[in-house]
């Protein structure tokens, strides 16, 4: 019975001391597990999350672009989310981050990632406008113009102009259709005037 006890008893011990090992690997474990530390870099910003830090103030965080202060250092407890504005850049930059944990050095991290040049959109070909668009052809294009008018076509001849009504007629050189009446009046005036000349020679004989 003796020696069943002292058997039960190693046994006892051994499971316990087992237990007690399992549970302060666990312990011990849980802290690393906590942490979680996350962060992206494009090329327009950075994107940190840090969770399960503690609740005590002496964890840092820092963000350096090419040596050059992002994000100065600043205390945060248990966790830290900030999305940060990279400057203008027209090459790669170097973007690192430190964390410092208030729990050990195990658990700090300083890390660098490269962030790229953002790439230009390219600009849509844009539609003519209507100014833009070809020249509507003006008449004078759209339209070839007679090589020659009817009068200088080869072959022809010009039809001569009818005379206009203004224009002055001829000056007359033979005798007009009123001569024969002049002639006529002044035949007559002779006449009587020999009548008259003969009838007063005859009153001054019969006077006489």
């Amino acid at each position: 019975m003796r020696e069943k006890n002292r058997a039960l008893r190693r046994s006892a011990a051994l499971v316990a001391a087992a237990a007690a090992g399992a549970l302060g690997v666990g312990l011990t474990a849980v802290p690393a597990a906590a942490h979680t530390p996350t962060w992206s870099v494009t090329c327009e910003q950075v994107d940190i999350k840090l969770t399960n830090y503690g609740n005590h103030t002496e964890n840092t965080v820092t963000v350096t672009v090419d040596g050059k202060d992002l994000l100065p250092t600043e205390n945060f407890a248990n966790d830290f989310e900030r999305v940060l504005e990279l400057p203008d850049h027209d090459k790669e930059v170097t973007v690192r981050l430190v964390v410092v944990a208030q729990d050990g050095e195990q658990f700090s991290r300083d890390e660098t990632k490269t962030a790229p040049v953002c790439e230009e959109p390219t600009p849509s070909p844009s539609k003519p406008t209507p100014s833009e668009s070809s020249p509507t052809p003006t008449p004078s294009e759209s339209s070839p113009a007679p090589s020659a008018t009817p009068s200088e076509t080869p072959g022809t001849e010009a039809p001569t102009p009818a005379p206009s009504p203004s224009e002055p007629g001829l000056a007359e050189t033979g005798s007009s259709s009123s001569t024969p009446l002049i002639a006529g009046a002044a035949a007559v005036v002779v006449a009587a005037g020999v009548g008259i000349m003969w009838a007063s020679r005859r009153r001054r004989s019969t006077q006489g």
